[in-house]
């Protein structure tokens, strides 16, 4: 009888210490999933202030028949090749895009997207249309918000292209995982200043008016009054859909492939601006 009661009591004891034991797992497990939600929350963070702290300032124009995006090119190094600096990167022959951040997060983000395209261009026969692309690497850059394995890419990348459908389109994806269509759009330090320019310019409109050289002259309008800074040739890179091919005249068939301005091209748009004014 004395075994009994010794077995019952031991087993009372065996039991109150599961239940000891599960309290401090759960208690446990709750405060490791609210540390790693914030420690989450902190790499989103961290990583928006990574695309200001690159001190690069881009931005995006829809036109009613092409799209543009520009951004400053700082050669950090006398020594280093400027050919080898840039922010603008072709995706397909009808895509591109304007990287604002981490230069090597950039390059990481780009190589993705390429694939995404390639994939999807060998599966349907056709290129990817520039929102469904965005879709896609918002929805990764969203997965990266989940998981403790992969931090959120310290970039934000505005994507341009024009095809028969759509027309120009402008999207823009964030590190967080949010996408959206644009008429005009800008990242980097000066991000809410030539926003706001933009909105005074375009109130009210659709989209940028005029001739593709014409928006051009707007993307370079809008980072000189942000930065308050005259440009050379050489300190801006811009990509462009619509326009015609290099070599053309200004009045050549317009295409649809995504290509960067030379600086020669670049060196016009600056005269004529500076002739207007």
């Amino acid at each position: 009888m004395r075994l009994f009661v010794y077995g019952f009591g031991s087993l009372k004891w065996m039991i109150g210490s599961f239940k000891f034991a599960d309290i401090r797992l759960y208690r446990t497990f709750v405060a490791d999933a609210r540390s790693n939600f914030h420690n989450i929350l902190f790499s989103i963070e961290y990583a928006f202030k990574a695309i200001t702290a690159a001190n690069i300032t881009t931005v995006g124009i829809r036109g009613k028949n092409c799209a543009v995006v520009i951004s400053q090119k700082k050669v950090p190094d006398k020594l280093m090749d400027p050919a080898s600096v840039t922010y603008i990167f072709s995706l397909s022959p009808s895509l591109g895009c304007v990287m604002t951040g981490s230069i090597a997060d950039a390059r990481a983000s780009v190589t993705r997207a390429r694939g995404e395209a390639a994939e999807f261009r060998y599966k349907y026969g056709y290129e990817m249309p520039c929102d469904v692309l965005a879709k896609r690497l918002a929805n990764i850059n969203q997965v990266y918000t989940q998981r403790a394995y992969m931090r959120p890419l310290g970039v934000s990348m505005t994507l341009i292209s024009l095809d028969d459908e759509h027309g120009p389109s402008l999207y823009k994806v964030d590190p967080a995982g949010y996408y959206t269509g644009y008429k005009a759009t800008a990242s980097g330090p000066k991000q809410q200043e030539a926003i706001n320019f933009l909105e005074k310019k375009l109130k009210n409109k659709d989209a940028a008016p005029g001739s593709w050289e014409e928006v051009v002259e707007l993307a370079i309008t809008t980072l000189s009054t942000v930065l308050s800074q005259d440009f050379k040739a050489t300190e801006i890179e811009i990509g462009v859909v619509g326009a015609p091919k290099e070599g053309d005249d200004e009045q050549g068939e317009p295409q649809s492939l995504f290509r960067k301005l030379s600086v020669d091209e670049i060196d016009k748009r600056l005269q004529s601006i500076a002739e207007k004014d």
